[in-house]
């Protein structure tokens, strides 16, 4: 895979990424074409109009990363992938009106837009087609051999069975006396010379779930595979690249200590992150003041109570501030002072709550908390402090997750649907954790990209 600012891009979707973004290009200049041989106009160089051209295709495929066009699901699935990607080629149509409202000499005519659109759709339609049947997106899956045949190795393997996986596993070899849990395995007793057996396979990455490392480690093996080319990995970094989360069942302290993540401090990304939070959120408090506006009405007419719902969390270094939302639940959600998790159909919710909270409507209000300061765009989703309390003494590292502003949206809310129990906190730290490590300008704005992909198809909301 492909390290682009920390975040992990699998080589085949960055190389299918530059192959439309090529081709969403030919599609406008296409389309310029076509339009200028109608209406009699010299066609020029393309050279002169290479700001229209970039603009168009850079819109149009940040409107399908937002869809979620380049997931997994999509690359695999070629009725899911059509449906986002006209999805995204809407989306972009939206982005390229702002863009054409600021910068008009940057974007292309209707006319020419219109066919240019026309081409683009046909051409990455009959791209995925060709993926889809003639290539196969199995293809693309990388080649893993695993040194061990323990619990953690059978893991390994059932994150290769399931759907969307980018690597397989080619084999597996039995480090040790113990009986192996993983069928096909190997003794490494069995084999000759390991490297050999690893060039033999065809693999281009070894893996090591070794149980129990302490002085059980294969550090020959390791350096003669790592010396032949192929990539040494072990099992904690592993997981984090394939599932993009801090697995707490493989890491220890001594793997974020000397890791090289957690750089959310340095002095330039966290300025321009507090520069983009101040306009972001003024732009989006004044853009949406109407559908507040509507909703605080809905909401009186709707059931008794206030219109604003304020409530402690925990931010930034563990310090409690108040949250603001639309309220969605009846005024006596809480009467007995106890904080409780939401529940999928909450009986608390009322008619115009569960209209909001699909929308995500009820969230808007947090924009102040924006600019204030106290919460970031992009960041954990904070948590009330009696949660956070019981959490703390219940998985390791949550603390950590307070390291970074909490935020309206985060990685944990983009890939894992709306939790409200113990587990799914855990997993959702796994992902706080992915994020507070390798935080990046490029994952808030993937981050913010795939935010609209979740509003669109509001999967987990309650």
């Amino acid at each position: 895979m492909f390290r682009l600012f920390k975040h992990y891009v699998p080589h085949a979707v960055l190389w299918l990424w530059l192959v439309e973004l090529g081709t969403l290009i030919l599609a406008a200049e296409a389309g310029w074409r076509l339009y200028a041989h109608q209406i009699g106009m010299a066609v020029g160089s393309p050279a002169d109009r290479i700001g229209p051209l970039v603009s168009f295709s850079v819109t149009l495929q940040l409107g399908m990363m937002a869809t979620g066009f380049y997931g997994s699901e999509a690359v695999r699935s070629m009725r899911f992938g059509t449906a986002r990607m006209l999805a995204g080629v809407s989306l972009g149509v939206m982005f390229l009106a702002l863009v054409r409202f600021a910068l008009p000499e940057l974007t292309m005519w209707r006319a020419n837009s219109v066919y240019a659109m026309g081409f683009a759709i046909t051409a990455l339609f009959l791209i995925r087609l060709l993926l889809m049947y003639m290539v196969g997106a199995d293809k693309f899956r990388r080649r893993i051999l695993v040194l061990g045949a323990g619990k953690r190795a059978a893991r390994i393997g059932a994150l290769a069975e399931a759907a969307g996986a980018g690597f397989e596993v080619v084999g597996y070899v039995a480090m040790t006396g113990a009986q192996p849990e993983t069928p096909n395995a190997v003794r490494r007793g069995d084999i000759e010379n390991l490297s050999d057996h690893v060039i033999g396979l065809n693999a281009g990455e070894v893996v090591l779930a070794l149980e129990e490392r302490r002085n059980a480690l294969p550090l020959t093996d390791l350096l003669r595979i790592k010396t032949t080319g192929v990539h040494v990995n072990d099992m904690a970094s592993f997981l984090e690249r394939e599932t993009g989360r801090v697995d707490l069942a493989t890491t220890n302290p001594s793997v974020l200590i000397f890791s090289d993540g957690f750089s959310a401090s340095q002095r330039v990304g966290r300025v321009s992150k507090r520069l983009f939070d101040i306009v972001a959120s003024l732009i989006v408090l004044l853009a949406t003041f109407p559908i507040v506006l509507v909703a605080a009405i809905a909401i009186k007419l709707d059931s008794r109570g206030p219109v604003l719902y304020r409530q402690p969390r925990v931010g930034l270094y563990g310090e409690p501030y108040d949250i603001w939302k639309l309220r969605s639940m009846r005024a006596d959600a809480e009467a007995a002072g106890q904080a409780m998790w939401a529940a999928e159909n909450d009986p608390r919710v009322t008619r115009v709550g569960r209209v909001l909270r699909t929308l995500r409507i009820d969230e808007l209000p947090q924009c102040w908390c924006v600019l204030k300061g106290d919460m970031s765009f992009v960041g954990p989703r904070p948590e009330r402090p009696s949660f956070v309390a019981e959490l703390e003494q219940q998985m390791p590292y949550y603390a950590e997750r307070h390291m970074v502003k909490p935020g309206l949206t985060g990685w944990a809310q983009i890939n894992y649907p709306y939790g409200a129990s113990v587990e799914d906190a855990r997993v959702k730290l796994e992902y706080d954790l992915y994020y507070a490590k390798n935080y990046s300008p490029f994952l808030d704005l993937l981050i913010l990209l795939q935010t609209v992909r979740v509003v669109l198809w509001p999967e987990g909301a309650r």
